[in-house]
């Protein structure tokens, strides 16, 4: 059994306290790894805020570890002591449904969250999960940076490998912690990237991400001069906007794939989407192994997120930066335990 020290969350909206948690005995397929570093999510932060009404506390947040393994199970495969290692949002799945067997490990419905369902997550001196879900890293990898890529990082470039081609022209709606990646990695996938933003602060830090045409997601005229260009809209934010005139947008067959977590339903007319043979649709984080071709993916074209880091003994100043909307774009805490 394994004691550790970890920043916990002990109720809704409240600072999060440095305790001494026992994890209890290693399962036969889980694997422990010690915390290096672990990005802060905005996921962290609904789940500190109970906005989706599912927190259990007191709960550890934190799941964008990075790490090396300190011990593994009996019955662990392809990991060993000492390698260099992410965990995402997924600790476990059941391995034995449909989904599951059909490498959509993601979709599993009895999936754990690292973060979620009592399991402990990364802001912690070690972390737990199954050896399915736990990711060895590229050894070229920018590894200081690569923990969001466990979770933000997978979630743009998921969409991508999905529904877009080289050739096609892509947008990404919202340039924050996900959005900047996906413009990133759209980039370098050789696609044309238009970057949608509310913030004008913003058009020349997404160009420097690698888009080649910046609009203001504000501007409703602006977006309907577009109209019919996009094969692909990545909506990565989470405030509701002009739907119809972003689906007006795409081509024909065109998909606008929402991945953030918008709260409001989306109001859509049906007949441009039927005429236009147009699509609407959303998707999780991913399965190990899109995990794994999107972190060689990252390490080949030398994508890495821009981040800001605290020691992890500043959890709850950052915390605050990330609450502010002021973090640019991607905060990561360093163990320091």
């Amino acid at each position: 059994m394994s004691v550790i020290d970890a920043w916990v969350a002990t109720a809704a909206n409240q600072k999060l306290v440095r305790q001494k948690l026992d994890l209890g005995p290693l399962g036969p397929e889980e694997v422990e790894v010690q915390v290096e570093k672990c990005g802060l999510c905005h996921s962290d932060l609904s789940v500190l805020k109970d906005d989706w009404a599912m927190s259990q506390y007191p709960a550890v947040l934190g799941h964008e570890v990075v790490g090396r393994v300190v011990e593994v199970g009996s019955a662990t495969k392809g990991l060993k002591v000492g390698q260099q290692v992410g965990i995402g949002w997924t600790a476990n799945s059941c391995m034995h449904c449909r989904p599951c067997k059909s490498g959509e490990n993601h979709l599993c419905a009895q999936a754990l969250p690292t973060i979620m369902g009592g399991h402990r997550g990364g802001f912690a001196s070690r972390v737990r999960a199954h050896w399915a879900w736990t990711i060895p890293l590229p050894e070229n990898l920018n590894v200081a940076e690569a923990g969001p890529l466990l979770c933000g990082g997978i979630t743009v470039f998921n969409p991508l490998v999905m529904y877009a081609q080289p050739t096609s022209k892509v947008g990404i709606v919202g340039i924050g912690g996900l959005g900047h990646m996906g413009v990133k990695f759209a980039k370098a996938y050789g696609c044309d990237v238009t970057a949608f933003t509310s913030s004008e602060s913003k058009f020349d830090e997404a160009r420097g991400f690698g888009a080649h045409h910046v609009v203001s997601s504000r501007d409703s005229a602006a977006i309907q001069k577009l109209a019919g260009t996009f094969d692909l809209l990545v909506v990565t934010a989470n405030v509701p906007l002009d739907w119809n005139t972003l689906i007006a947008s795409l081509a024909p067959n065109g998909r606008m794939h929402v991945v953030g977590a918008v709260r409001e339903p989306l109001p859509i007319a049906i007949i441009p989407m039927i005429f236009g043979q147009k699509s609407v649709s959303g998707s999780p984080t991913g399965s190990p192994v899109a995990m794994e071709t999107m972190l060689e993916f990252a390490a080949r074209h030398n994508v890495s997120p821009q981040t800001e880091h605290y020691p992890m003994s500043k959890i709850n100043e950052a915390f605050e930066r990330l609450e502010s909307g002021k973090a640019r774009y991607r905060i990561v805490l360093d163990a320091d335990f």
